[in-house]
């Protein structure tokens, strides 16, 4: 078996799918880690997704009326998740490093499951914040451990494009959430005495828990933990531990005071997190139906054009689909013809989106339709980068496992925290459709991206050269003492 890291892609459909140019027994293995973790792990962020935007299609359905959210009460339980979500995700993704994924995931599953079943009851906001609260706090844990889980099964070559394709999944499930309310509304309101939007809580649950079940029995425990997964044969659990250690991805290690000190004082612990903070602020925020929705209003900006609710809701939709295709593009030339390589993908994004933000704050809001209705099919195009930046945060980290998955989650825990923020300054709902404060931000923080990731790639060559004078030196000192060895055997022979 060659070097799973350095395996050369010999055919096309290499180019396609890394396992067909793997040998037989790799091919094996990856078959089933892809059924088993990735299936499962998509199908998991999708449900994710969908639990967690549920209520603000469950509020626009009559959830409003029903509980008195009249004043801000949307908001705050929507703060009140993002608490939750912040406070779960470092200590579940430590907890991967000493209890199999196998039981911790779908145990995160069915405490999310739950919750949001029970939603489908709450009588009051009070007891809607409560828990939406442990919808977050359960939630919290799947992204980020689910990004360690690939990390510890996949090598570079392998990595990239099944992280984007365990990312897009949560955005299909953001856009099917309005479709799934659509439908529980149309059919199902008022069976059983039920509102439409009780029903959507009580569908996403019902689709939720079973899922999580079948978690149990089909996540994988760690190759660096030692234990075989029930689905795999000796052989290929041996297989699955030589492929990590081939590139060096180490297995569980105390926390001992030493450590700690290792884990504070390293550079990668301040500057790759902050790097996914970046890129995940950065992002504008969805605009185009804003532009849209602002052709009805009266004054009309522009006589006789106008845009039905359908249109309103569709046409954005565009853009994920370009966006969507951009990103499985990137994962696939990441893995494949640049052999790994994350950075170039973070700099194309940041130039994208640098690009775009600028062009929408510029350009004249209405002078221009078809022009802007085109600018905001393309917007996103840039927005690919973040599983391959936690794909890096894996890779950068391979050789200290709980380093690597405490990088993973403060990467993404940080992330809300600013994004719970920020957007509250530079993205009110009032600027919209034009929000050129918020198109400012944007600008500044592609441009942060773009330094921040040269800082990196800086940091990780004097990393290299120092490692390499080391080896070097260690090299001349085994000489040395060789040829020390050799002058003291000399003296003894002519003493003799």
């Amino acid at each position: 078996m060659g070097n799973p890291q350095t395996n050369p892609i010999r055919s096309w459909k290499g180019y396609i799918w890394d396992t067909w140019d793997l040998p037989q027994d790799q091919r094996r293995l990856l078959f089933k880690v892809d059924a088993f973790v990735l299936t499962f792990a998509s199908l998991g962020y999708f449900l994710k997704n969908l639990d967690q935007n549920n209520v603000n299609n469950a509020f626009l359905s009559g959830m409003g009326e029903e509980l008195s959210m009249y004043g801000n009460q949307l908001v705050t339980s929507t703060s009140i998740w993002t608490v939750g979500y912040v406070i779960g995700q470092i200590p579940s993704n430590l907890l991967l490093t000493r209890v199999s994924p196998r039981w911790v995931i779908p145990a995160l599953e069915v405490g999310w499951g739950i919750a949001t079943f029970c939603t489908a009851a709450v009588k009051s906001y009070k007891e809607l914040y409560a828990l939406r609260f442990l919808v977050g706090f359960f939630e919290s844990g799947f992204y980020p451990g689910i990004h360690y889980l690939l990390g510890s099964w996949y090598t570079p070559q392998e990595l990239g494009k099944r992280a984007m394709i365990f990312w897009l999944a949560g955005t299909v499930g953001n856009m099917f959430s309005g479709f799934l309310q659509a439908a529980a509304y149309t059919n199902l309101h008022g069976v059983h005495g039920l509102s439409g939007w009780r029903w959507l809580f009580l569908v996403d649950g019902i689709i939720t828990l079973p899922l999580a079940l079948l978690g149990f029995l089909f996540f994988p425990n760690l190759p660096q933990g030692g234990k075989k997964t029930w689905w795999t044969t000796d052989a290929e659990h041996e297989l699955s531990v030589n492929r990590m250690k081939t590139i060096g991805r180490a297995g569980k290690q105390p926390w001992t005071r030493a450590k700690a000190k290792r884990v504070l004082l390293s550079w990668h612990t301040y500057f790759l997190p902050l790097l996914y903070v970046i890129w995940n602020n950065g992002i504008p925020q969805p605009a185009m139906g804003f532009w849209l929705k602002s052709f009805n209003k009266k004054p009309n900006p522009v006589p006789g054009k106008h845009f039905s609710i359908p249109q309103i809701n569709n046409l954005p939709l565009v853009t994920n689909g370009l966006s969507i295709a951009m990103a499985l593009l990137w994962g696939w030339l990441s893995d494949g013809p640049c052999r790994g390589a994350r950075w170039p993908f973070i700099y194309a994004g940041a130039v994208l989106t640098l690009a775009f933000s600028i062009a929408m704050w510029r350009m004249p809001l209405y002078s221009d339709i078809e022009g802007r209705k085109v600018l905001y099919w393309l917007s996103a195009l840039g927005n690919g980068a973040g599983p391959l930046i936690l794909s890096w945060i894996n890779e950068i980290c391979s050789n200290d496992t709980e380093k690597r998955a405490l990088l993973v989650a403060a990467g993404n825990d940080l992330a809300y925290v600013v994004q719970a923020v920020a957007p509250n300054f530079v993205w009110k709902t009032t600027d919209f459709p034009a929000a050129r404060k918020g198109y400012t931000w944007s600008v500044v923080l592609q441009v942060l991206l773009i330094v921040w990731t040269a800082a990196i790639q800086v940091l990780l060559w004097r990393d290299r050269r120092a490692k390499g004078r080391g080896v070097e030196e260690a090299v001349s000192e085994r000489e040395h003492e060789a040829e020390g060895e050799g002058e003291e055997g000399a003296v003894t022979v002519g003493k003799v």
